[in-house]
């Protein structure tokens, strides 16, 4: 008798061991079927430079991270050896990161400070060689973004970059010998969000993005 019911609780143990991998399979294959997921993706936006025109001492400075300008809007002036010179807003953003010093001495071309459009930003996602096939411009695409566990934004896949990620890497890889060691290559995508939810999302924020085939 104790050996029947013993034959029977493994039975059991095993119908449910089976039955549960055969639904987790199903699960993956289902997500590999439908969906491309990828957690080398990010949030960013265009960088905007805020540098002088001229070369002079910085005599005054108006920027303060997290202020939005508008385009045009005057954040510093350079004394320089003529006249003084404005330092103004090229396009629209909020401040993120300023190096600005006051009565030090700045040179045309050199950032004083960096702006972002905070409400038209995007997802950057780099997605294998391998998978492009499967990425088309205009698929919904599923946002998780790190900072913010349990919440989903929804996108739209809106450009396939045409080069590789590493193609204009600032340390190319040397080769010498005429030999190329094959590796798996990563394609940008340009995923663009359809709202943001209300949650204060910055440029650099990681994400993982789950592309609908």
């Amino acid at each position: 008798m104790k050996g029947t019911v013993k034959m029977i609780v493994l039975n059991i143990v095993l119908l449910v061991i089976l039955v549960g991998g055969a639904g987790l399979g199903y699960y993956f294959y289902n997500r590999s079927i439908n969906y491309l997921t990828t957690n080398n993706a990010q949030i960013t936006g265009e960088q905007i430079a805020v540098s002088p025109s001229a070369a002079g001492k910085l005599t005054d400075w108006y920027g303060e991270i997290g202020k939005k300008y508008s385009q045009g809007e005057r954040i510093g002036s350079v004394l320089t050896s003529t006249n003084s010179v404005d330092i103004t807003a090229p396009k629209a953003g909020t401040i993120v990161q300023q190096t600005a010093v006051v009565n030090a001495i700045v040179s045309p071309g050199i950032p004083q400070a960096y702006l972002y459009d905070l409400d038209r930003l995007w997802v950057t996602a780099n997605v294998k060689e391998t998978d492009l096939n499967d990425v088309k411009v205009g698929q919904a695409v599923d946002i998780y973004i790190d900072a913010f566990p349990g919440t989903t934004l929804m996108g739209r896949v809106d450009q396939l970059g045409l080069a590789t990620a590493g193609t204009f890497s600032l340390m190319p890889t040397s080769n010498t010998n005429g030999n190329y060691t094959k590796v798996t290559q990563v394609v940008p995508v340009t995923i663009s969000l359809e709202g943001n939810r209300g949650l204060g999302i910055i440029p650099g924020m990681s994400v993982t993005a789950r592309i609908h085939k």
